[in-house]
């Protein structure tokens, strides 16, 4: 279940920078389990980054998710995967298929681009300080 937010918080987090929302991003999946994409009757999303490499958009809430689900994408709804199997099923999944990761894209930002491997490090010593 997504934590609340209202409409000022939602523009105050997308007015971060790529740095800033990447540190919230850790924060609140750390804090509430859960991943947010989007996905179809054709399956999960895709974009290429600025750099050509084929990436997994995530979020962590389904707001910021559905604010990309527009044009091609405008049949998509954002879909939580909850954390423990992301680390278990999908790290190893988009390692093995070579997919990175999209860390919080807004507007016409793509976020910050990371290896499966480099999120679940992240993720992994943020949840062993609790």
């Amino acid at each position: 279940m997504a934590y609340k937010l209202n409409s000022q918080q939602y523009e105050n987090v997308c007015r971060l920078s790529d740095d800033q929302r990447l540190d919230y991003f850790l924060k609140k999946v750390t804090d509430f389990e859960e991943i947010w994409s989007l996905h179809s009757n054709d399956g999960w999303v895709a974009l290429s980054s600025a750099d050509g490499e084929d990436c997994l958009p995530i979020w962590p809430h389904p707001d910021f998710a559905k604010a990309w689900a527009t044009g091609d994408w405008s049949d998509c709804t954002p879909k939580a995967i909850k954390l423990d199997y992301w680390i278990e099923r999908w790290t190893p999944g988009l390692e093995r298929d070579h997919t990175m990761l999209a860390v919080f894209p807004v507007g016409e930002e793509e976020g910050i681009v990371l290896s499966p491997a480099e999120l679940q490090e992240s993720l992994v010593g943020l949840l062993e300080q609790f």
